[in-house]
């Protein structure tokens, strides 16, 4: 019992720190050094005001100097990862496979939050993710999965990076407009060498989907246009979690 209380906390300290990553990284701050600030009057967090879920509620959700609103997302990704690494040791008894499906939901909260909010996926996250993607290969057996097999890996990726590189090449020859980023076209190579190639026609199609029904409500009202700038990086990595959890099934039940 206490490993798990002592997993869960490691998960609410990595929340913490996703926290920090997603409010600097998109400003180009530094993310290893410098205390944590309010982001409304600019005022330096004590350590005990600064304690992952715990100080959000003995602190009623407000700054202790300004008083204003402490944002529910910070309370939101801590428990969210901390609950993800407690539920990933419990399921999991490869420690190679905890400690990398942990590393992995760190790494892609940040990226769906980030890119939520700010459009942008940044390098860092993307190229952490796909070296991961391709050093476990050579790991012990996982049982997951993840492709093993170097070579479906590779061209996993390439097929990844290159459907998304084509889409937007193809869109900006014919509209004249940007209608993906490059930092989706990383994203989709670190989920081709994670799964292998297969995956990208789901991967894609899925997260085309759930965009557009998203999405929908909003053009209905006509409150974006067509030409609106819409994050698709949140809808990539929502589609590769259902793919991690239901891609055989589903592939198995299109072939039969």
């Amino acid at each position: 019992m206490e490993h798990l209380i002592f997993i869960f906390l490691i998960g609410l300290c990595a929340g913490s720190f996703a926290n920090v990553c997603i409010y600097r990284l998109p400003k180009r701050k530094q993310v290893l050094f410098g205390r944590s600030y309010c982001p409304k009057c600019k005022k330096k967090i004590k350590w005990f005001d600064n304690i992952p879920v715990i100080s959000f509620f003995l602190l009623n959700g407000k700054c202790r100097s300004c008083k204003k609103k402490i944002s529910l997302q910070y309370f939101i990704i801590e428990l969210l990862i901390g609950t993800g690494f407690l539920l990933i040791f419990l399921n999991y008894q490869n420690y190679f496979a905890s400690i990398l499906l942990s590393i992995l939901l760190v790494m892609y909260v940040m990226i769906f939050f980030i890119d939520f909010k700010h459009f942008i996926i940044p390098d860092v996250l993307n190229f952490g993710v796909i070296f991961l993607a391709f050093f476990k290969n050579f790991l012990p057996d996982l049982t997951l999965v993840f492709t093993q097999n170097i070579i479906l890996s590779i061209i996993g990726g390439i097929v990844g990076y290159s459907l998304i590189w084509i889409i937007i090449y193809l869109y900006r020859t014919f509209k004249k407009v940007e209608g993906m980023g490059l930092g989706d076209a990383k994203l989709m190579a670190g989920i081709g060498l994670l799964f292998g190639w297969p995956s990208v026609p789901f991967v894609l199609f899925v997260s085309a989907v759930l965009g557009l029904l998203l999405v929908m409500p909003s053009l209905l009202k006509k409150k974006r246009s067509l030409k609106s700038e819409i994050p698709f990086g949140p809808y990539i990595i929502t589609a590769g979690v259902i793919y991690f959890f239901f891609g055989e099934y589903l592939y198995n039940f299109i072939l039969i």
